[in-house]
């Protein structure tokens, strides 16, 4: 007996089960999961019949604190309790038109069901009524498939990813998210199939991309959707960071194996899913200003600015959020150099209090991206860079302990200085406030409204 049939939950299943007498079957990820040893808050019901009125009654079961939805048109309910989401679907049978990732849906047993499951891994079926509670259904042996890490799918797999063809994006996240193989012939028909991907709507792609980007160790997925030739398709722009070059034995390093080398760093660090993709899009555009200087070697001068211009249009075409996310990437893209600059050269408070105005409360975040951006393999640079860059962080503490830059607001607004001078909305205005912000960055004045009044006491009369 598997131990998570004990769960109350489950007994109420097979109680609910029972009394419309229906065969019933857990399946996909929560099984998947449970040997596994990953937990799981996402249960798959199949039935044999009567799915919806298996949700009702159990809805009835766990009473006020359930929330039951029911969706006639497709035969399926869903109930989220606590922390659970449990979906309920007949056994089904299904049919494709080449041009749609749409099936043609039919009654079936549990065996069309288990056909027509993307993997082995998930086609493993557990019992869950009277007849058959506790029974272990696993035709593909996908139990085997588990236990050596090997994606492989139920039916011939040139059907499976023609058919629905996002299933060849979700094989490649489940080898990056679980660190599985996908099988060689699997592999071989999503190379053959990555056209077909064309289909897929881009919000789709973009749910795996970012499974994908947040699984501990991402360059695996990148990697394979490279191999696959489908992140040409997808990501372009990605996959022109690719190669390297020689002119007169001068050579720039391969940008796209350097930029999956600072995601997994990233990863290791943060699980935000904005500051992974600061990560992949930090060199985005070193293809667009690599320069070669004669007895210099390979210049990529202002990618970090152009970078960050490219975020908003990649972003609307991968259909990303648009929004504070995508401005988040965005910052952290162009600031990128000025933390790994400050490393290098003397820490100047002026430079520190620049930083804190400008990164705001992105500055933590700013931090993490440029300790990841150090891929050297030499140790020696590494523990020099990892050194320059805590005397930064314990720069940034000291200036904002001192100083309250980050997030800064002027201590004199431009309302305040019309009043206090009696002066009526005109480009003078931002004049004062540009000054009085310059002043307080460059250490000249204090950041609180006695020194700032004191310095456009005098500065008034420059702008007359």
């Amino acid at each position: 007996m598997y131990s998570f049939l004990n769960e109350p939950i489950f007994k109420l299943i097979q109680q609910s089960s029972d009394e419309l007498n229906i065969d019933t079957y857990a399946i996909g990820g929560y099984v998947r999961d449970f040997f596994l040893e990953r937990k799981s808050k996402d249960i798959d019901v199949v039935t044999l019949g009567k799915s919806i009125d298996l949700a009702n009654l159990l809805h009835q079961k766990l009473g006020e604190e359930a929330h039951l939805s029911v969706f006639k048109n497709f035969g399926t309910a869903q109930i989220k309790f606590h922390d659970l989401e449990i979906e309920f679907v007949g056994a089904r049978k299904e049919s494709y038109n080449h041009n749609s990732r749409n099936p043609i849906v039919e009654d079936g047993s549990l065996e069309d069901d288990q056909n027509r499951r993307d993997f082995t891994i998930n086609a493993i079926a557990i019992g869950l009524s009277k007849n058959n509670f506790g029974k272990l259904l696993d035709p593909f042996n996908g139990l085997n498939d588990l236990t050596n890490k090997i994606l492989k799918t139920p039916l011939n797999p040139d059907i499976t990813y023609s058919d629905d063809p996002l299933r060849m994006m979700r094989a490649i996240r489940f080898a990056s998210q679980l660190n599985f193989q996908i099988d060689e012939p699997s592999f071989e028909a999503i190379s053959k199939n990555k056209n077909r991907i064309k289909i897929i709507s881009a919000e789709r792609i973009a749910d795996e991309i970012n499974k994908i980007i947040l699984s501990q160790k991402p360059s695996v997925g990148f990697k394979l959707l490279l191999n696959s030739g489908l992140l040409d398709l997808i990501f372009p722009e990605l996959v022109k960071l690719q190669g390297t070059e020689t002119i007169n034995g001068l050579s720039h390093k391969d940008n796209f194996y350097h930029t999956l080398e600072v995601l997994d760093n990233v990863a290791e660090k943060s699980n935000n899913l904005w500051l992974r993709w600061a990560a992949i899009l930090h060199d985005i555009a070193k293809p667009a200003t690599k320069r070669f200087e004669e007895g210099h070697g390979f210049t990529f001068h202002g990618h970090e600015d152009k970078g960050a211009r490219m975020v908003p249009k990649i972003f609307a075409n991968l259909k990303l959020p648009l929004n504070e996310k995508m401005k988040h990437v965005q910052k952290l893209v162009e600031l990128h150099l000025r933390p790994i600059v400050l490393a290098k050269t003397e820490v100047t408070d002026s430079a520190i209090r620049r930083l804190l105005f400008e990164a705001g409360d992105k500055i933590e975040d700013l931090m993490i991206l440029c300790e990841s951006d150090i891929t050297t393999k030499n140790p020696n640079k590494v523990k020099k860079y990892l050194h320059n860059f805590e005397i930064v962080r314990q720069k940034l503490i000291e200036i904002e302990e001192k100083d309250k830059i980050r997030n800064w607001q002027p201590p004199i607004t431009g309302e305040q200085i019309m009043t206090l001078y009696n002066i009526m909305p005109s480009k003078k205005i931002g004049l004062l406030k540009n000054a009085l912000k310059e002043a307080i960055l460059d250490g000249l004045v204090g950041n609180n409204f006695e020194e700032a009044k004191k310095f456009l006491d005098i500065k008034i009369n420059e702008f007359n």
